[in-house]
């Protein structure tokens, strides 16, 4: 089989900017492997593309047919919103793959596929560009959220501290204030771990 990239961050680190030039590398030649979520579709999101958007409905059927690689529970101010993958025959064993995740999924991808096949890809900015860049993108919505924002911010400390990095096993994270030079790093160092380096 060949790799999973597990592109990771707090949110409005960059990860969808990167994720989406990454996948424009034809060098990489990465595939897509694409979550379901039961959070409401946002504005300039496309089913099948950012996610496979469904229901709780939807979740419980994958979940009675054993076809959860990993999921995430989120306590919203909309609501409970569930993030997971589903082996849903998309993956192929030759192929690369890249997927946006969490520590946790991270490490239950690792723990499905094989240590040796999941490439973690940290991103860290430092708090304040990151609440900027995050209420820039909310105030673009139709509807912004800005509880949610509130709450993604402070949760995203919790979930990414350093002991639980480490405990991951992730020694490296990739600073994005200078995207062009971040994304040249990450390319090199996914260049570096395809080809043994």
């Amino acid at each position: 089989m060949g790799k999973i990239i597990c592109l990771m961050g707090k949110s409005a680190v960059g990860k969808d900017s990167v994720f989406k030039e990454l996948l424009e590398d034809r060098a990489l030649g990465l595939s897509v492997i694409v979550s379901y979520t039961t959070r409401p579709i946002r504005d300039g999101e496309c089913n099948g593309v950012e996610y496979f958007f469904t229901d709780e409905a939807g979740y419980e059927r994958y979940k009675a047919e054993g076809k959860i690689i990993e999921e995430r529970l989120y306590h919203t101010m909309c609501g409970p919103w569930r993030y997971f993958t589903v082996d849903d025959g998309r993956i192929k064993a030759q192929e690369n793959y890249l997927v946006i995740g969490t520590l946790e999924s991270y490490q239950k991808f690792r723990k499905y596929f094989g240590e040796e096949k999941v490439l973690p890809i940290l991103l860290k900015v430092d708090d304040g560009i990151r609440l900027q860049r995050a209420l820039d993108r909310e105030r673009k919505q139709e509807q912004p959220k800005y509880e949610e924002l509130c709450r993604r911010f402070l949760a995203d400390s919790e979930d990414f501290t350093m002991e639980k990095i480490k405990a991951a096993g992730i020694v490296r994270q990739f600073i994005n204030e200078d995207f062009k030079h971040c994304l040249e790093e990450i390319q090199e160092y996914i260049r570096g771990q395809m080809n043994g380096n």
